[in-house]
């Protein structure tokens, strides 16, 4: 099974939402996601858990964690949002790079678009990878 790592740099925003439209959306016999960051934050910002609220998918309960080591082992392929030269670099995994604006503070408006862009770029990498 494949591992799809999504990381920024607080793991609040934009790699949460990447993650969670992918274990919504992928077959869990062929790859599961995990979401972290390189600074993580405390929690998941209110305007980004609203957002994904309104499409049935709840991030309440969910905690920004480090893209450890250890954790990054795990994966297969590594999909870095924005966080520029704090972007880890793992030998041996594959490497996407999404540049995505943060949603952190941003009006509702724009992160429902950051929202819906990250929803379409995760169906594309799921689906050109065949893990629908």
């Amino acid at each position: 099974m494949d591992v799809v790592i999504f990381a920024c740099v607080h793991n609040a925003g934009r790699s949460q939402m990447a993650a969670a439209w992918f274990n919504k959306m992928a077959d869990r016999t062929k790859a599961r996601a995990i979401s972290a960051g390189t600074q993580p934050g405390v929690r998941v910002h209110p305007e980004v858990a609203d957002v994904m609220r309104e499409e049935g998918i709840d991030l309440a309960g969910i905690k920004p964690q480090s893209l450890t080591e250890e954790l990054a082992r795990q994966g297969t392929l590594l999909v870095t949002m924005g966080c520029g030269e704090a972007c880890p670099y793992v030998p041996g995994l594959r490497k996407l790079d999404w540049p995505l604006r943060d949603p952190k503070g941003q009006p509702i408006e724009e992160v429902r678009k950051i929202r819906d862009e990250i929803r379409q770029r995760v169906t594309d990498l799921a689906t050109q990878n065949n893990w629908l």
